[in-house]
């Protein structure tokens, strides 16, 4: 499957999502990147999400930070080169996004800047 978006031309619109949920793997991953135990690293990056329906267990997802455009973004998040700082090592979730070969954001983000007529124009949908 041909991918038809670009991730190092978007400033990171799918690591804003509030509830990016976690597998064990991914905990077990992200402690073995950073040297840590399994229960310290789902201490320290995660957090408790949202059901996605009444009565099931909430997920863990992963914990955000502030960020200058989407107001918080994964705390993984290379804020200055507007990319993933654990790329090697990210979730299932994020390896799989957007799960087919056209990325809506990135449709969007480049309708924008050709509007604009600025290349570096950051589309928010809060605008």
């Amino acid at each position: 499957m041909k991918t038809r978006y670009d991730c190092a031309k978007c400033p990171g619109y799918c690591c804003s999502y509030p509830n990016i949920p976690l597998e064990k793997e991914d905990i077990k991953e992200l402690a073995k990147h950073f040297g840590l135990s399994k229960k310290e690293a789902r201490k320290q990056f995660t957090k408790k999400g949202v059901a996605a329906k009444k009565g099931e267990k909430p997920p863990r997802v992963l914990r955000h930070k502030k960020d200058e455009y989407f107001g918080t973004i994964c705390r993984f998040f290379d804020e200055e080169n507007r990319n993933c700082g654990v790329y090697e090592s990210r979730p299932q979730i994020c390896r799989d996004f957007p799960g087919r070969k056209r990325c809506g954001y990135y449709d969007f983000l480049k309708f924008e800047r050709k509007a604009q007529d600025d290349p570096d124009y950051i589309a928010l949908t809060s605008n």
